[in-house]
């Protein structure tokens, strides 16, 4: 791909705001990103809930007693390879844009999600079945590992000061967007092939249509126009030559505190997105015992709330400021960790999506305005790289192995009563890491600014 040879029209060469050229433009941006991050995670997401719903009984029946288990922790595989994911897209985002990396990462993404439709299953060809899926799950994790930093750069960084918390939030709606699209075919599917037909082939369906999804997402994207701060890299062909390397001399502190943020709330929500409540719910052999249709649809009401609370979350944090939204988000985060199980336990539906629409306010509060802060703490050369790397530092300390352990303390102890506490811990993590930040809300993003984007926003140090 070719680098821009002058700015974008309109974009202004500080990047102190750094907006598109128009309305229509902005409006263009953040759609296209909505669109891509939703089809990434629709992609994602299906998987974790057929690891809850199916794969333990087609590729993982003839290996022990652990299948349940073995097939939650092909859903933690992939955040083992995002990391690799966020440093090829943060190595080439940095040099040679972000357009081209989203275009990457979602073809990349669609293509492996078709192809586990295809798959055939442990009882077809044996112990290749499962393999086959590890190395396609491998792959759509190097896909949203690249796919995160790009979505969100390409909002914030075309967003007025004032208003990037809110478009900022644009590509953070992917995350319920795609649970509520994922769930919602999961669940339309379970009503078309109930029972052994859902086995069979109904879980197959929603994974082909993958393939419909990323020919729009493709068509949007390629409508957009690259990063004003990215442009203006390339105009003063002031690209770093290694952007990983100068991270992690100057910011190594700083990623692992921007990793321990958002570890904080992937661990909570992959309770949902993981597919760890699909299957506690329906589990025939557990306390509950649900039907799969209205507890896929529960799921699916819950990620409305989440969507909702997302979308205020980064329209407040304009206002109040990124850490003072973080902070009342962790506290909402808190109470619905508290109020989940309880809840859940009780038996009924309704329980049900009570929990989880409590629970996913919190998780709302503290996902909105991620954009927007990971955008704010790091300098704009090294930019892709130190928000792609944190985020996928963070998947893996928090959501990775998240459904696996639930899985397992519920399988130790017979109760959530630990799985609560462990997830509460996780979120006194994240909020812990959020007040050693300072607020850098509205600090300038574009390469003029460096020098002020390289005092570390970590509180007690003035450079790192």
């Amino acid at each position: 791909m070719s680098t821009p040879n002058a700015l974008p029209q309109g974009a202004r060469p500080n990047g102190t705001a750094a907006p598109a050229d128009d309305l229509v433009d902005r409006r263009r941006v953040v759609f296209a990103t909505v669109i891509g991050t939703t089809v990434e995670w629709y992609d994602f997401f299906i998987y974790a809930a057929a690891a809850g719903l199916v794969f333990g009984q087609i590729f993982f029946a003839g290996l022990g007693a652990n299948s349940l288990v073995l097939s939650f922790a092909t859903v933690g595989v992939s955040f083992l390879f995002r990391p690799l994911g966020a440093f090829l897209a943060g190595h080439l985002g940095d040099k040679y844009g972000r357009k081209f990396v989203l275009m990457v990462t979602l073809i990349m993404m669609g293509v492996a999600t078709a192809l586990i439709g295809l798959l055939p299953t442990y009882a077809s060809i044996g112990v290749a079945a499962p393999i086959l899926l590890v190395v396609l799950r491998i792959l759509q994790g190097i896909s949203a590992g690249g796919e995160w930093g790009g979505a969100v750069l390409m909002a914030v960084e075309h967003a007025p000061k004032k208003k990037r918390g809110l478009f900022g939030a644009g590509p953070q709606t992917g995350v319920p967007l795609g649970l509520l699209l994922a769930s919602g075919v999961m669940a339309l599917m379970a009503m078309i092939a109930p029972g052994d037909a859902f086995l069979t082939w109904g879980w197959r369906v929603p994974f082909l249509l993958s393939v419909v999804l990323i020919l729009v997402g493709y068509y949007v994207r390629r409508k957009v126009e690259e990063s004003p701060v990215f442009a203006e890299l390339a105009e003063r062909k002031e690209e770093v030559q290694m952007p990983i390397i100068q991270l992690f001399r100057k910011h190594t502190i700083l990623v692992v505190v921007a990793a321990l943020v958002f570890a904080g709330n992937n661990a909570v929500g992959y309770m949902t997105t993981g597919g760890f409540i699909q299957n506690y719910a329906t589990n025939p052999e557990g306390p509950i015992a649900l039907e799969r249709g209205p507890v896929l649809w529960a799921v699916t009401g819950s990620a409305v709330t989440w969507l909702l609370s997302t979308i205020a979350a980064g329209w407040i944090s304009d206002r109040l400021g990124r850490r003072s939204t973080y902070l009342l988000g962790w506290v909402l985060l808190l109470v619905g960790v508290f109020a989940l199980f309880p809840l859940v336990n009780t038996g009924t539906i309704w329980s049900l999506l009570a929990g989880l629409v409590i629970l996913t306010i919190g998780l709302g509060f503290t996902y909105g305005p991620q954009a927007a802060l990971y955008a704010e703490l790091f300098p704009a050369s090294i930019r892709f790289s130190g928000v792609s790397i944190s985020y996928a530092i963070g998947a893996i300390a928090g959501g990775a192995f998240a459904p696996t352990i639930a899985a397992a303390i519920v399988k130790a102890t017979g109760t959530t009563t630990a799985v609560t506490w462990y997830l509460a811990g996780m979120a006194v993590l994240g909020l812990i890491a959020t007040l050693l930040l300072r607020d850098r809300t509205g600090i300038p993003l574009g390469l003029a600014h460096e020098a002020e984007q390289e005092v570390s926003p970590i509180r007690g140090l003035s450079k790192v």
